[in-house]
Formats: structure tokens, sequence, C-alpha cells
């Protein structure tokens, strides 16, 4: 039988791409753990490394005049493409080099480790984009999860992002902020608010996310569950290690400019944790 999520995805989001100038490359990741970690990117055609072998210096020596790098991060209700096939095109046309990558465990990209932390994802992809030839001074957009794996890239690797654009995610998840948000769902976990198993639960997660009050088939909701939620388990412990028990006392000083974007009426990350996030960093460059 058909599924439609599928169809739409390889036939129209990625016709997106494309029409984008991107193409899809898969990049291996070699992490200090030894275990096999591939990467799936969509990115500029002109950025996919030969097959014959040329590096990635031989790459950038290439491409001197190069553009600015964008690399867009996706959530935990999609992957790369589905996330940001509709601004692909735009980024491109405005003269950016545009990444899209699936997260580890999400789309294309998989691992044997057993690592599920926001900063193994990080590592992941600042090696990979290094393998691609992805110079100083990026900029990560991050959604969702994903702006917590940008919040960690910047970081941890200073001199690869230059600038970081953030939309519900703050520097670290706390087990407060996992308090308020599962009492406002009426979840007893975040698996359970955010890896649905029925149709029922995913048509719930999507009223709840999305501003604009959609209708969808029910047989579109049911192949967006076998297409977008793959490993499962995997995706519950990167929940599960997500929440921390407080704010770390020694979370980082950014060095990079950071533009947060935010829906007045997100339930999932009120925009009042954007303004707290926006005043604690004023207080930490005070402090520094």
């Amino acid at each position: 039988m058909v599924n439609w999520v599928q169809v739409v995805r390889e036939h129209f989001v990625a016709r997106l791409a494309t029409n984008a100038g991107l193409r899809q490359h898969v990049v291996a990741v070699d992490d200090e753990a030894g275990t096999g970690t591939v990467l799936s990117f969509w990115l500029p055609e002109h950025k996919i490394i030969a097959r014959s072998g040329a590096t990635a210096a031989d790459q950038r020596e290439k491409h001197t005049t190069s553009r600015h790098a964008v690399v867009l991060l996706h959530g935990f209700a999609g992957d790369g493409l589905m996330t940001w096939g509709f601004q692909v095109g735009a980024l491109a046309g405005c003269g950016y080099d545009v990444y899209v990558p699936d997260l580890v465990h999400f789309g294309g990209s998989t691992s044997q480790s057993p690592d599920r932390s926001v900063a193994f994802q990080a590592r992941c992809l600042a090696a990979a984009l290094r393998k691609l030839g992805v110079g100083e001074g990026c900029t990560v957009v991050g959604f969702s999860y994903g702006g917590f794996v940008a919040f960690e890239m910047a970081a941890a690797h200073q001199a690869l992002v230059g600038s970081v654009v953030v939309s519900g995610a703050d520097v670290a998840y706390t087990s407060a902020m996992n308090d308020a948000m599962l009492e406002r769902f009426g979840a007893g976990t975040l698996a359970e608010l955010l890896l649905p198993e029925s149709v029922a639960r995913l048509r719930s997660l999507f009223s709840d996310a999305m501003y604009k009050k959609l209708w969808f088939p029910e047989r579109l909701l049911s192949d967006f569950l076998k297409v977008m939620y793959a490993n499962r388990q995997e995706r519950k412990e990167m929940l599960e290690k997500l929440v921390m028990m407080d704010k770390q006392e020694s979370a980082p000083v950014f060095q990079q400019n950071i533009l947060m974007l935010w829906g007045e009426d997100d339930d999932f990350f009120p925009i009042e944790n954007a303004k707290m996030l926006k005043d604690w960093g004023r207080r930490r460059c005070c402090e520094a």
C-alpha cells in the first residue's frame, strides 16, 4: 500500500530541495568510541565530496568563493527536509549555502553508539560539517530539539559556529521545565507526549503544536507515524537524557550572536522562557 507521507517526502519535498540546488549525501563520522555513525545531509551540490577521493581541503580550495553556510536543525517530529523543505529555496536564493542534516536516529542518520546526549549530536554534526568543508563562522538554526543541539554546538565549537538562530529551546532543559510542560499537556512523560503511538495521540500532538488548527485525514496521520517515528527506543532514551536537574552553573558565555524567534502562543516553550533566556544571557555577559 502506498504511504502518502513517503510519496510527499520523496517526490515533492525532495523536489523543492533539488530545485534549490541541493543534493542528498551521507557522511561517515569517526567518533571516539569507534562505533559507526553516519549522517544524512541535503547540501549544495558543489559541496558533495567527490567519489574520486578529493579531500575536504581540496573542495575548499576549489570553491574559494563559497557562500555563507546556514545549517538547519530539525525538531523531534520529523527529519531535516520534512521540517525545512519550504525554506531551503528561499535561503539558497538569498545567496546562502544551505545544509539540512538529519540528526542521529532521524531520517537517514544512524549510529551504533549508546550515547543519546545532545553533546553527542553536536559532536557528530560538527565533525560531519568539517568533513564537508564547512569553514569557520557558519550560522546554525535550531528548532525545538535542534535548538538544544545548536546551543551545544555554539558552546563546544566556537570557531565553527559564528551565529545561532533558535526557536522553542533553552540552553538546558531542566526538570522544572519538564514538570511544567507535562502538567500543561496532561502527559506522564516526554515520550508519551512527543512519541505518539496512535493516530489519536498524533492528532492531539499536531493540534497542540500548531497555531492554525488544521484537519488531517486519518490515513495521512497513520502514514506519518510509520515514516517519521522510527527508532523509538533510541529517541525515548534521547528524551530521558535531555532532562537535567537544573541549569548548569558552568553554562557557557556564548561568543556568538544569538537570535531568538518565538511564537507568542507557543505552549511547549512559552514566550516567557525566551524572555528569561534573554535576561539570563545578559547577566552572563555582565558577569564575564
